[in-house]
């Protein structure tokens, strides 16, 4: 073992983000000679809890902790998500689907959308969703996983991600983690220790006057940052002109029989309104912004469009678009909100903790905490940010809505530089691009440029490389062989009761 390396991590937080830090620290590293991990967390201290949707490369973290899926989803209520239905963002009355996935077949070495471009010139009016096999099963109510023993179908690309109760997520990882020897201790943190030459957290001393000692510190306690910005003042990159909003209220109701493997997605006149269906309640919420409706009208607004009976009390949430400065300082690491927030749009607040987790395994340091190392981590997260914030603008700033003050505030903001750049391409001949591995796909990127209405100036000349009768014939085909193939699918409370994922009061309250 070599003599500078790190023997004690201690991570500040608990829920989804302390959680899911414990356990792949234990599970990658915890066979080093002399390792500790220590999660302190205060039961009087409430965690967020309300980002319970997902993206598919969740599948990742859950396959590397060696998580049965099944076994997962039934223990956390889940249900499976095969996209995001954007309702009343392009105009009222309009909606489109984020799918996961993609659309149809690149054809003649150009992607697919560029056929699908030249066919609406041709006159072919069908919406992109109906070549995108996630879209049209989300949309029917009905699931399945990939079938790659299935090359020439559209199953074979279909991809999803999961709607669960983040809270017992958080308790699922809990179980793993300690039994891979995390060590929970229970606590409100009163003081933090730095050594007086470096400015190096040394330790963390709770309520009972126990002192918690450590060489790296992960700091998942929220909003707050108590280590990354209470303590080492990381500095905030405030967001707030480009993501207006600022509040949100959080109501569980009951499930309305909708079992759509879609989170739901709608545009209210000061913001937007999230709707997630678990096995066992449906998560409801409305993020919207505090300069153009007040906490009282945006309940009222939420509330009157909730498809059950609420099941608790409102929950009252504050935030500020954007991300810390720095999120590795010293020895000091924040993850998940004490790191930086971007509202839940795009379901993107659990992929930033994974993420984030992901570039400290790869970066896992040593007592020396070389600057280069954690120059490294601090660049590459803010790029991630950056690419998804630009991502999220997109869905506020390009619609015809101007019902609002508030819509004709995000429609006429200056987007950021990489999105404007990202219009310019798709408007001359509908070029979509994405720049160094960037989360979102160019898929993803044609959903929702599409769906909020841009118009592209043309389609890839190679597209013509078929004959006009030929495109419109295979678009046809395509889609009839999409809807075939939904059609045989189970629905997803059948594809839950074949996986044995089905949880049980699911089924109490389905008998």
């Amino acid at each position: 073992m070599r003599p500078d390396a790190i023997e004690r991590v201690v991570i500040v937080g608990g829920g989804t983000a302390g959680w899911m830090s414990a356990a792949a620290i234990a599970r990658i590293m915890g066979e080093m000679d002399g390792l500790t991990i220590t999660l302190v967390e205060s039961d009087a201290i409430g965690t967020i809890g309300v980002g319970e949707a997902t993206i598919p490369q969740l599948q990742l973290f859950n396959q590397m902790l060696g998580i049965d899926e099944d076994a997962f989803v039934k223990a956390t209520h889940g249900t499976y998500k095969l996209g995001i239905e954007f309702r009343d963002w392009t105009r009222i009355g309009h909606r489109y689907v984020h799918p996961f996935g993609s659309y149809g077949l690149d054809m003649k070495g150009v992607e697919f959308h560029h056929h699908w471009l030249k066919g609406r010139a041709l006159g072919d009016p069908t919406p992109i969703d109906a070549y995108s096999i996630s879209a049209m099963a989300g949309l029917a109510s009905r699931m399945s996983r990939p079938r790659p023993d299935l090359p020439n179908s559209p199953l074979s690309k279909i991809a999803y991600a999961f709607q669960f109760d983040a809270g017992l997520y958080a308790r699922y990882l809990r179980g793993m983690a300690e039994s891979w020897g995390v060590r929970r201790t229970e606590g409100k943190i009163v003081d933090v220790v730095r050594n007086g030459e470096t400015g190096f957290v040394e330790a963390v001393v709770l309520e009972s006057g126990a002192r918690i000692e450590g060489d790296l510190f992960i700091d998942c306690s929220g909003f707050r940052g108590l280590l990354i910005e209470q303590t080492l003042q990381a500095g905030f990159e405030d967001w707030s002109a480009w993501l207006p909003n600022d509040r949100a209220i959080a109501i569980p109701s009951e499930s309305s029989g909708d079992e759509q493997p879609l989170t739901r997605a709608t545009a209210r006149a000061a913001g937007w309104q999230w709707r997630i269906p678990l096995q066992h309640r449906v998560g409801n919420g409305y993020v919207y912004s505090s300069a153009h409706i007040s906490d009282d009208e945006a309940l009222a607004t939420l509330t009157a469009n909730l498809d059950g009976t609420p099941l608790a009390d409102p929950n009252f949430l504050r935030f500020k678009a954007g991300h810390r400065k720095r999120a590795w300082v010293k020895n000091v690491i924040a993850i998940g909100l004490a790191g930086g927030f971007l509202e839940p749009l795009e379901s993107t607040s659990i992929h930033l903790i994974q993420s984030g987790i992901a570039r400290l395994m790869t970066l896992f340091p040593t007592r020396r905490f070389p600057e280069a190392e954690i120059h490294r981590y601090n660049e590459r997260t803010v790029a991630e940010y950056v690419d998804i914030r630009d991502f999220i603008v997109l869905h506020f700033n390009a619609t015809e809505r101007n019902d609002t003050p508030y819509w004709d505030y995000c429609r006429t903001m200056t987007p950021p530089e990489g999105l404007a750049y990202k219009y310019e391409m798709f408007r001359s001949n509908g070029r979509i691009f994405r720049e160094n591995d960037e989360l979102f796909t160019e898929a993803s990127w044609t959903a929702v440029l599409i769906g909020q209405g841009l118009q592209a100036g043309g389609y890839h000349p190679a597209a013509d490389l078929l004959p006009d009768a030929e495109t419109l014939k295979r678009l046809a085909h395509i889609r009839e062989i999409v809807a075939d193939t939904v059609e045989k699918l189970p629905s997803q409370r059948e594809f839950l009761r074949i996986n044995g994922s089905g949880s049980d009061v699911s089924l109490r309250r389905a008998s």
